[in-house]
């Protein structure tokens, strides 16, 4: 009956917690206009206000899965925007946004074949709206 009860309260926890995640179009273009606009421009091109100053054109996000064999690779992109596979590459101006993009709730985001990771909600609707804007 424990067992019940414990199942039954982590499965309402789990349905208030994406009843709290934000929507992700909205959050995802929010995001995009706090912290990409600068760089890579309104419409998501790479002729931001700053692009000019920078020793190399920030890329254009509308042609990811152009750039991919047609398919938008959802993991990449959210690891080059979180920083993560770029910690070693001194050559990128890009900053990391893992850390500012961890505020909030968590959802779980398939990233290999059955594997399924915890992944700050804010990261994935950015990397969505960026899916979404995909000529």
């Amino acid at each position: 009956m424990k067992t019940l009860a414990l199942t039954a309260g982590l499965t309402l926890g789990l349905f208030a917690l994406a009843a709290c995640a934000p929507d992700g179009r909205v959050a995802g273009r929010a995001l995009f206009d706090q912290y990409c606009v600068t760089c890579h421009g309104r419409d998501g091109t790479g002729g931001g206000p700053a692009a000019e100053g920078l020793a190399k054109r920030p890329a254009d996000l509308t042609r990811i899965a152009e750039r991919n064999g047609g398919t938008f690779p959802m993991v990449r992109v959210m690891s080059v925007i979180d920083g993560y596979t770029r910690r070693n590459d001194h050559s990128s101006i890009m900053p990391e946004l893992g850390i500012d993009l961890q505020g909030g709730p968590v959802v779980m985001v398939e990233t290999a074949d059955r594997v399924r990771t915890p992944t700050p909600a804010n990261l994935v609707a950015l990397a969505e709206y960026l899916r979404g804007i995909q000529r």
